[in-house]
């Protein structure tokens, strides 16, 4: 059956996403969630084990998880592709998935004759494929409220498997598990109400029968949360507030934000999740909450069978520029920090301030800070009232630095990488009542500045290599465009790392030293994915898998549905 009759595609085409005053709003979903099975017979029936997961990032064949593995690496050990053979690398497929909204995902590959793709994307629709031949076997769309508020779009960022299910983050701020042989519903299961202002847009990650996901919605003054879930059915297992009410002054804490809008990083020897954590509520309002706003834009480490709160680190304090810290984190084990004579298990990550952290895994203690990826100009400085008369011009802006961006570790060249923005913005505060369900920026933030500063560069997006335990910047490709550069990197064993812009490249780099070694013209469809992996024994095949597709929020660039994949032959 084409996937032009597909009845759950069609029900995610008839869904749309409108700006508003407000953000975005979603029409036209359909009352019921809608499944529609092609050729499900072909999914072979086993149960993705946990023993499968937690041997994810070492299994060439497999790619199991958001990140590839607990620790966040997208690395994957499959050796087809190398630096001599990279330009080799030809198209295998390029398909529609029928579904163009927000294309930021991620998929998921469970090894199997044959090998299976679970892909996600905007607004909450999932299909199953046959990655030997990509044909769709079965697809779901969620039926989307439709009074859903969204900052920054419908995006949706990937599923996670375990045993039969599939599951995917829902929009209204929620999680369904479905069958992954049939795409039938499970269950469902709500982690907030979604008219406050919560939503869901983040791969879920899952160990041990428990599924851990977190909150967004910081935009509308909601206090943000992580929480667990009990994978078989849905039922809440604990419920943690990330900003701790007795080092917030007032009432402030009830509309902190603090939200942890991406997925967690599981440390399996310690039993704690590492969390990326946003903005404090309003933006760029201060004033309302005085203090460093403890428990915002930084890392947080909870006990992942408790849900309590044991370290934190912050990297913006009392943050009035939107300097979320939402790229996933790495956990590196056993870094050497030979300057200073030890070796750490170490958690790095880099946020809208354009600087890689390296934290102490145990402690939270900072070990290094980078070099910065970007320019900082006027950083730090105070955001004018909106009554002043000034303009405040700040870089990194509002959208970074590094945004929700996933980097990659590859462990072949001991380097991290990221992307990053290298743009001014321009914000002004202002006092605004809070209203339950509506924007509570207390400001404004322009994209477009009247004046960049004196010194800007004039590039808008860097891509670049650190050495995660000097901090040292090793090199840096600027990249130049109209929108924003968006998606996540990956790297291989062979000592590459792969990486989309916003202008339609998708580029093999040297690892090592940053030199092109092959690009694909995806025919200016900007790439705001990130890409994935594996090796399939049945075909002696390396394959690497990226969407295509800008979103709507703010110069991400125009819509697109493809999946494209890629392979080599042994």
């Amino acid at each position: 059956m084409s996937i032009d009759q597909d009845r759950a595609v069609q029900a995610a085409q008839d869904t749309v996403v409108r700006e508003t005053d407000n953000g975005y709003r979603v029409l036209g979903s359909p009352d019921e969630s809608v499944t529609h099975q092609h050729d499900t017979d072909r999914i072979p029936r086993f149960d993705v084990t946990q023993e499968m997961l937690s041997n994810s990032g070492q299994n060439p064949e497999a790619w199991l998880m958001y990140g590839g593995n607990y620790e966040q690496h997208r690395y994957t050990t499959a050796d087809v592709i190398t630096k001599d053979n990279v330009d080799q690398l030809e198209v295998e497929y390029d398909l529609r998935v029928g579904a163009g909204s927000s294309m930021e995902g991620s998929p998921v590959i469970v090894p199997g004759e044959p090998t299976i793709m679970y892909q996600s994307n905007g607004p909450n629709h999932i299909k199953a494929l046959d990655t030997t031949t990509g044909d769709v076997l079965w697809s779901y769309t969620y039926a989307v409220p439709s009074d859903v508020v969204l900052c920054c779009d419908d995006n949706n960022r990937g599923p996670a498997v375990y045993e039969d299910k599939v599951f995917m983050t829902t929009l209204d701020s929620g999680v369904v598990a479905l069958d992954r042989y049939t795409g039938e519903e499970v269950w469902y299961a709500s982690t907030a109400d979604h008219e406050r202002g919560y939503s869901a847009t983040w791969a879920p990650i899952v160990y041990d029968g428990t599924l851990f996901t977190g909150s967004a919605g910081g935009e509308y003054g909601v206090r943000g949360f992580h929480t667990a879930l009990d994978a078989e059915t849905g039922e809440e297992k604990w419920f943690t507030r990330t900003c701790p009410e007795e080092e917030w002054v007032g009432d402030s804490i009830n509309q902190a934000a603090g939200t942890n809008w991406m997925t967690a990083t599981y440390d399996e020897e310690r039993d704690v999740l590492y969390m990326p954590v946003g903005n404090p509520g309003p933006d760029f309002d201060g004033s309302v909450r005085p203090g460093p706003n403890r428990n915002t834009c930084g890392t947080m480490c909870i006990d992942a069978e408790t849900g309590e709160r044991l370290w934190f680190h912050q990297e913006s304090p009392h943050d009035v520029w939107d300097y979320d810290s939402a790229s996933p984190r790495m956990l590196i084990r056993d870094l050497e920090f030979d300057h200073r004579d030890e070796v750490r298990d170490t958690v790095v990550d880099a946020g809208k301030t354009g600087w890689v952290y390296s934290v102490d895994a145990e402690t939270g203690q900072l070990i290094t800070r980078s070099d910065p990826g970007v320019q900082q100009l006027n950083m730090f400085s105070m955001i004018p009232h909106i009554d002043d008369g000034r303009r405040g011009t700040f870089m990194p802006g509002g959208m970074g630095g590094c945004d929700w961006h996933p980097a990659t570790y590859c462990e072949e060249t001991g380097l991290v990488y990221y992307k990053m923005h290298n743009n001014a913005q321009e914000a002004w505060w202002r006092f605004e009542e809070f209203e339950e369900g509506r924007k509570y920026w207390g400001g404004i933030l322009e994209d477009e500045t009247e004046a960049m500063p004196d010194d800007y560069n004039g590039h808008i997006s860097s891509i670049s290599a650190f050495d995660p335990a000097t901090g040292k910047r090793m090199w840096r490709d600027w990249i130049d465009g109209d929108t924003y550069i968006w998606g996540g990197t990956m790297s291989t064993t062979t000592g590459l790392m792969f990486a989309g812009t916003q202008n339609g490249q998708f580029i093999a780099y040297d690892g090592e030293t940053g030199d092109h070694l092959w690009e694909f013209d995806t025919g200016e469809a900007p790439i705001s994915s990130s890409p994935v992996s594996w090796y399939d024994p049945n075909t002696e095949k390396q394959y690497i898998a990226v969407q295509l597709g800008g979103s709507g929020w703010l110069r991400r660039g125009k819509r697109d549905d493809r999946l494209v994949v890629f392979s080599m032959a042994e």
